[in-house]
């Protein structure tokens, strides 16, 4: 399958003569250096990445680690200093003014945590906006505006106004405004961190819910690992402008790249994360393989019934094939320390 974003060579620095840093020695300082030697701060550094069709691809960090400066980089809210991005086959940063808004447009779709509702409009006005934009009649644009807003459970609130909706629900009023176009890309750019947590949650599986239906791909900035570990197929970790690790939920958790990601990880849950083919071993000459059987991507946490219920180990199984075995010791020494 093609990638429908590529990101290479990525790199962001702010600052007096930036196009000059990358590809010099300077480069490589640590930031806090790069800026007292060259006034210049770089935010983005050297990042590659590829994303799937229909993927969830998190990229968090802590605050300033360069998250939302990347995402913004993919469609030139923020020019990049250096490096190649393309997105569905487009050159990104080859495009002229009339492709890159065209691409804004038609293509991809920008979420931020703060919802840019326009008060004066109803709901169905405000994510049918974007259509009117691109010209649209108004009885085809108002249909395909309700019509997302049952896809996200807002058809009631269609005549009423942003402010008489909770923010929860202003939220998925963004999300249907963006839905609307039916891109290609959804970006979300900490878009749940002002929402309380209950509601926050409730988000979360609205995104999940949404990308199951409409096989969206999507590419989602936090800072919150739960969130990143719930949402991601992938999840790509920044810090310092870089990306440290880049890997599944479970490589994240199960294989920390440095000291870095392991003090991320360290308070979650490794059962709830881990799969049993993290956790299974290759069967013993002669073993007998007549215990429960579980398919391979069955969660850890999940399968300790079935290791419980037996005195056989649980046979690992991918489309009835037996792929490894997994026992209480090999499921003891993953989860050991769990939780701090």
């Amino acid at each position: 399958m093609e990638p429908l974003i590529r990101a290479s060579g990525v790199w962001k620095v702010f600052g007096p003569k930036a196009d000059r840093i990358v590809g010099t020695p300077d480069a490589a300082l640590e930031r806090a250096e790069l800026r007292e030697k060259t006034g210049c701060v770089a935010a983005v550094r050297n990042v590659s990445f590829e994303v799937l069709p229909g993927e969830v691809f998190v990229v968090m960090g802590l605050s300033g680690s360069g998250k939302s400066t990347l995402v913004r980089t993919l469609i030139r809210l923020i020019e990049p200093t250096a490096g190649e991005i393309s997105i569905g086959g487009r050159d990104v940063r080859a495009a002229g003014a009339a492709e890159l808004r065209d691409l804004r447009r038609n293509d991809v779709a920008m979420i931020f945590q703060h919802f840019g509702l326009l008060a004066h409009r109803r709901v169905i006005d405000n994510v049918a906006f974007g259509l009117e934009i691109r010209g649209m009649p108004k009885s085809e644009r108002l249909s395909r505006a309700r019509e997302v807003l049952r896809v996200v459970g807002l058809e009631d609130a269609a005549d009423q106004f942003p402010d008489q909706l909770s923010g929860g629900m202003q939220q998925r009023v963004g999300v249907a405004r963006a839905f609307a176009g039916n891109p290609k890309v959804m970006l979300y750019d900490e878009p749940f961190s002002a929402l309380d947590p209950l509601i926050r949650r409730d988000m979360q599986d609205e995104v999940c819910r949404l990308q199951v239906e409409t096989g969206q791909t999507m590419v989602f900035i936090t800072h919150d690992l739960s969130e990143a570990l719930r949402l991601g197929d992938r999840i790509a970790i920044m810090r310092d402008g870089a990306i440290v690790q880049l890997g599944t939920p479970e490589e994240v958790v199960g294989a920390p790249a440095d000291e870095y990601v392991e003090n991320f990880v360290r308070d979650v849950p490794r059962s709830q994360v881990l799969t049993l083919r993290w956790v299974m071993r290759d069967p013993e000459p002669g073993e007998a393989l007549d215990g429960p059987r579980l398919d391979v991507g069955t969660i850890v946490r999940n399968a300790i019934p079935a290791l419980a219920g037996s005195e056989r180990p649980v046979l690992a199984v991918d489309d009835d094939r037996v792929v490894g075995v997994v026992d209480r010791v090999s499921v003891l020494e993953a989860i050991a320390g769990e939780g701090g």
